[in-house]
């Protein structure tokens, strides 16, 4: 297993600039970056995983990030069994406030005691630091604009798809 691989997971439901941030910076730390969509049980999903895939392969394409990233989705098994599965001994987390941390700190400990593969948390710029998908979420199907806190894929796709399917 080789550290210089990592996988940094997420519903990105949908994917938000905060998102784009940190795999941005990751990508540059890693020599193969793996995003992973991976279905949380504890969420519903707004978007199937698949389009979460497309719409964070369309707008890393258009953000121009280096060609070491890879997009995919993982829903079956712990995400330690995708991460030994390519090879990869990181994982990256993106963390926004004390929550976060409280919420992944526990996750990142059994995930070293179940595979030895390592969590790395990773702070975002601070204008997207208290921007989430379910704030997105809700302010899309509410009809608001998200342009600000999105992708521009993201943002087309939204106002495309309307209100009404959120």
């Amino acid at each position: 297993m080789s550290s210089r691989i990592a996988v940094v997971p997420g519903s990105f439901d949908p994917p938000t600039l905060g998102h784009l941030d940190v795999i941005r910076r990751a990508a540059r730390l890693y020599d193969e970056l793996h995003v992973v969509v991976v279905h949380n049980p504890d969420k519903a999903g707004m978007l199937p995983a698949a389009q979460r895939v497309a719409l964070l392969e369309q707008s890393i394409r258009e953000d121009g990030m280096p060609g070491n990233v890879i997009v995919g989705s993982w829903s079956v098994g712990l995400l330690v069994d995708y991460a030994q599965e390519v090879g990869a001994g990181v994982l990256v987390k993106g963390i926004r406030s004390q929550v976060d941390v409280a919420y992944e700190t526990p996750m990142a400990v059994v995930n070293r005691h179940l595979a030895d593969i390592e969590t790395v948390f990773l702070l975002p710029e601070p204008s997207h630091a208290l921007v989430s998908s379910s704030l997105v979420r809700q302010v899309a199907g509410l009809g608001g604009d998200v342009s600000p806190y999105v992708p521009p894929a993201v943002a087309r796709f939204l106002a495309k798809a309307g209100a009404k399917d959120f």
